[in-house]
């Protein structure tokens, strides 16, 4: 229940992250970057419909195909998030609206694609997305192993073009550059929230270190043996892979406790299994 209750508070904070996004640098300047608000923006000026009905119907279809093809703990999260993010910009907008912080365009593309990207990132790492072409990115990068970023990149073009013909070539061309900004900033992020230290430590003191390591830090280890090509001496190497804090502690303890030891460390974007991310969930 308190992992449960952990990312949907984590959803949330993506959901006002995204909402002051859209809410005070594109939806306050015109700039459809992508997605179904920006469909439903195009459709409100071409035909008179509703914006609100046009991402209900949009996000009904998409969310049954979220069911089918990504499964229903995805569909259920994201339920969540599109609905989140509707009625907070709906309260959003009948009580501050219009919320203007600059009609400078390149700021508004730029500050507006990161805060969108950042709480869309945010949500991701839940299984998580605000609906819309999102849902089409993770069916297309669940099936077809394209970067999340890039498959929102491809799915939200259409309504670029869309944006092009309906407001012009310079509110349009401020939308594609949001969504070449949002889609990049996305991976950039994803990649950021989910790093951790592979580290290698060649030490005389297995037990020492491994005991440490399982017990204090809370990770396993992998133990393996060998002889150093110089010194020809016998050797363990013990693998493991920790967050930043985790790494920070076992480094002070390796400082305290075994300074002769050779630690290397390397970064790594994604970990799967074994106390981290499911697999199931890839």
């Amino acid at each position: 229940m308190k992992k449960l209750l952990k990312e949907y508070i984590i959803i949330t904070i993506g959901i006002i992250i995204v909402a002051t996004g859209l809410e005070v640098f594109f939806f306050s300047n015109n700039i459809a970057s992508g997605g179904v608000s920006g469909l439903a923006l195009v459709l409100n000026e071409v035909l008179g419909v509703e914006p609100g009905i046009v991402m209900i119907v949009c996000n009904i279809i998409l969310f049954v195909a979220a069911f089918i093809f990504i499964g229903g703990n995805f569909g259920i999260k994201s339920i969540y998030a599109a609905f989140g993010l509707s009625f907070l910009l709906s309260a959003v907008e009948k009580i501050y609206s219009p919320i203007v912080v600059t009609n400078n365009l390149v700021l508004v593309s730029i500050f507006g694609s990161v805060l969108v990207a950042m709480g869309t990132a945010i949500m991701y790492t839940q299984n998580a997305t605000t609906g819309g072409t999102s849902i089409i990115a993770k069916i297309l990068s669940k099936y077809f192993h394209i970067d999340f970023g890039k498959a929102l990149l491809l799915s939200d073009s259409i309504v670029i073009l869309l944006a092009i013909y309906t407001f012009g070539i310079e509110l349009g061309l401020f939308g594609l550059l949001s969504v070449y900004l949002i889609g990049t900033l996305i991976d950039k992020f994803i990649d950021g929230f989910n790093l951790s230290k592979q580290v290698m430590i060649f030490t005389e003191n297995e037990e020492l270190v491994a005991n440490y390591i399982i017990n204090d830090v809370g990770r396993g280890c992998t133990v393996f043996y060998g002889k150093g090509g110089y010194t020809k001496k016998q050797n363990c190497v013990i693998l493991t892979i920790l967050s930043r804090a985790q790494f920070i502690k076992l480094r002070q303890f390796m400082i305290k406790n075994d300074s002769n030891a050779f630690i290397t460390v390397n970064e790594t974007t994604e970990v799967l299994g074994q106390g981290f991310k499911s697999i199931l969930d890839t």
